[in-house]
C-alpha cells in the first residue's frame, strides 16, 4: 500500500516518453504529483500510476507564464522534462529548451520551490553548431541562474518501450532493404534506460545529488551507430544491408526530411540539425567537462540487451509469437 506524503512535485512534460516514468517513480515513492502538460485531456493514462487523487493533471504551456506559475504554486519540487528532437511550427528549440526552461526555473524560485531537477542532454554546448545542443546548454544556464541549487541530468539516447530510436529503426527495417549509417556509423552512444533516468530524477529530488551539479547519464556499455543498427537487425531477425552515408549526403537527406516535416501530421525522419549532432559522440564524459555519473546515484543501469528484445519482438516476422511458431 502506498503511503502518501505531503510534498507535491510538479512535472513539466509529464506525458512525454521519460515523463511517464518520472511520474510513476514519484507516485510509487508516495509523492503527490502535479502532471503539467499542454493537453491534459490526452494524458489520462498518468492518473492510474498512483492511488485515487495522487496524480493531478494540469494544463501548462511554456509560452504562457501564468499557466507555469499556477503549475508550480505550492510545489515542494519541480522536474522539467520539456524538450523536442525536431522543430515544427511554434515548437522551436529556442522557445522550449532555452526560454521555456528559464521560465519554469524562475517561476519555481518565485514560488519558493525547494528542489529543482532539469533534464537536459549529453552534448549540451553553448558553442555547438547544432541548435538543439546550443539551446540545451542555454536552458541549463537559465535554470542555474534562477535556481543555483538545481540538479541537471544529461542522459545519452534513452531507450524503453516507447522510445523513438530503437522502435524507429526496427520499424524501418520491416520495409526498407537497407538502413543508413550516417557518417559511416562510427559515432558512439551510451544508451540509458528510461526508468533509470527517472530513478536518478527521484534521487536528485530527495537530496542524493550535489545541488548545482551536472550529471551525465549513460548505460553500462558504449556502442557505435553501426553496432546499434546491427543489434536491432539481429534482435528482430531481419537481415538488411547497412549502407554508409557521408555527412554531406546525410545533410541533403535532412533537408528533404525538413521539407516533408513541414506537411501536416508528418514527422521528419532526419533533419540537418540531427546530422550535425551525429558528428559528435554521445557518451558520458565525451565533452571533457567535470560532470557526475549515473553511478553517483547508486544506480546500476540496465542494458539494451536485457530490455529491448521484449518490445522489439513485435517487429519480427510473426511478432512476439515467432519463436513459438518455429518450435511448433
Amino acid at each position: 500500500m502506498t503511503i502518501l506524503r505531503d510534498e507535491m512535485i510538479t512535472v513539466f512534460g509529464a506525458s512525454g516518453f521519460i515523463g511517464r516514468y518520472v511520474v510513476r517513480r514519484l507516485a510509487k515513492a508516495g509523492y503527490r504529483v502535479r502532471a503539467a502538460t499542454r493537453r491534459p485531456h490526452l494524458a489520462h493514462e498518468l492518473k492510474p500510476m498512483g492511488v485515487v487523487g495522487q496524480v493531478q493533471l494540469v494544463q501548462a504551456n511554456l509560452r504562457d507564464p501564468a499557466s507555469v506559475a499556477r503549475a508550480v504554486d505550492g510545489a515542494h519540487g519541480v522536474v522539467n522534462l520539456v524538450g523536442i528532437l525536431a522543430e515544427g511550427g511554434r515548437q522551436t528549440f529556442q522557445s522550449l529548451q532555452a526560454e521555456g526552461a528559464g521560465l519554469v526555473a524562475r517561476a519555481a524560485r518565485e514560488a519558493g520551490v525547494e528542489r529543482f531537477v532539469h533534464i537536459s542532454a549529453i552534448g549540451a554546448d553553448a558553442h555547438s553548431k547544432s541548435r538543439y545542443a546550443r539551446t540545451k546548454a542555454l536552458g541549463e544556464q537559465a535554470v542555474l541562474e534562477a535556481m543555483p541549487g538545481a540538479v541537471i541530468l544529461r542522459p545519452s539516447i534513452v531507450f524503453g518501450p516507447e522510445d523513438g530510436f530503437f522502435n524507429r529503426f526496427a520499424d524501418m527495417a520491416r520495409f526498407a532493404p537497407a538502413l543508413p549509417l550516417i557518417g559511416g556509423g562510427a559515432t558512439q552512444f551510451q544508451p540509458v534506460y528510461c526508468d533509470d533516468v527517472a530513478l536518478c530524477a527521484l534521487k536528485a529530488l530527495e537530496g542524493e545529488a550535489h545541488r548545482g551539479r551536472v550529471y551525465e547519464l549513460g548505460g553500462p556499455k558504449t556502442y557505435t551507430f553501426r553496432e546499434l543498427m546491427a543489434f536491432i537487425l539481429n534482435t528482430i531477425e531481419r537481415p538488411r544491408l547497412l549502407i554508409p552515408v557521408p555527412f554531406p549526403i546525410a545533410s541533403m537527406m535532412g533537408l528533404a526530411g525538413e521539407i516533408m516535416g513541414a506537411l501536416p501530421f508528418v514527422e521528419p525522419f532526419l533533419t540537418r540539425d540531427q546530422v550535425t549532432l551525429l558528428k559528435s559522440d554521445n557518451v558520458a564524459g565525451a565533452g571533457g567537462a567535470d560532470t557526475g555519473r549515473i553511478s553517483d546515484f547508486g544506480v546500476s543501469p540496465e542494458s539494451i540487451e536485457a530490455v529491448t528484445p521484449a518490445y522489439l519482438a513485435r517487429y519480427r516476422k510473426g511478432g512476439q509469437f515467432a519463436d513459438k511458431r518455429r518450435l511448433a
